[in-house]
């Protein structure tokens, strides 16, 4: 953890693009709500094979517009490069510097998967296209992507974004550090220096979470999960005991020199306000 001591803390949210009006408009009171933190930057999520590509664009825009970093999602499968140098020119002309890059999930009922097959082509191509224009994130998979063929392969894969020109790292959600902790030891001793931030997911309600951890591959620890079980359909009991779970995971992080954290929001301010409260963030 040593080399990730050296990078100063960043404190990001997600937020995803909303479908309705209502939606929009508890979006608009959520950053509201967490822009008092002064966050590094927003990103917003970019949905399967671009599906959410002009939601997420005029979402990207509105926040720019208030004033804040904002750093757009753009995953590559199912798309050509012609798509994606479209949108890289709308973002760059609106004066965004900073983009997650991903692969993205190929939709239901695509079968090819496009120009691109993987993140770190996606990487290339945008320094290939707009050199050290952009700030590229990519996503690191501590416990191992779940179509991963091996622990091996996965990390070459992410080795191969850095390689290509990935700026950082955020991870995807988890609840034990040490395969946090693990995964950055693997990057030292690679030589990838890069700052590699934790997702963090806050606990709202456990039939989500396990449908969350199910896709994406995230490991519920069991005495979380049996804690949870537990509760049933109590839900004021899951977010108390959610809330000293990942605020002490967050705390037991940036101890050990986690270059800041990035919260998985979900559109809503109340969990993470209460952690970042928590971690009394505001008075570092």
């Amino acid at each position: 953890m040593e080399s990730q001591k050296k990078f100063p803390p960043a404190f990001s949210f997600e937020l995803f693009p909303p479908q309705t009006p209502e939606g929009v408009e508890k979006l608009r009171l959520t950053r509201q709500q967490l822009a008092r933190f002064n966050p590094k930057f927003f990103s917003v999520t970019f949905g399967a094979g671009g599906s959410t590509r002009e939601r997420t664009l005029e979402t990207v825009l509105e926040i720019q517009t208030e004033g804040h970093v904002v750093a757009p999602h753009l995953s590559c499968i199912g798309s050509t490069q012609q798509n994606i140098r479209a949108i890289l020119e709308k973002y760059y002309e609106a004066g965004i510097r900073h983009i997650v890059a991903l692969r993205g999930d190929l939709p239901s009922g695509m079968a090819q998967a496009g120009e691109f097959r993987y993140a770190s082509e996606l990487v290339a191509f945008i320094r290939q296209e707009y050199g050290s224009s952009f700030h590229i994130e990519v996503a690191a998979y501590p416990e191992y992507h779940p179509q991963a063929r091996s622990a091996q392969a996965d990390f070459d894969n992410f080795k191969r974004k850095i390689e290509m020109g990935a700026s950082s790292a955020i991870t995807q959600y988890f609840y034990n550090a040490d395969a946090y902790f693990h995964f950055v030891e693997l990057c030292e001793a690679a030589g990838l220096n890069i700052p590699v931030v934790p997702g963090i997911m806050p606990i709202n309600k456990f039939s989500q979470l396990v449908r969350f951890s199910d896709t994406c591959g995230a490991e519920i620890p069991r005495w979380i999960r049996k804690k949870l079980e537990g509760y049933g359909d109590d839900s004021e009991s899951i977010q108390a005991f959610g809330l000293d779970v990942v605020t002490g995971l967050c705390e037991q992080l940036l101890q050990a020199g986690a270059p800041g954290l990035h919260f998985y929001t979900l559109n809503s301010a109340n969990l993470t306000s209460a952690i970042w409260q928590r971690l009394n963030l505001h008075a570092r």
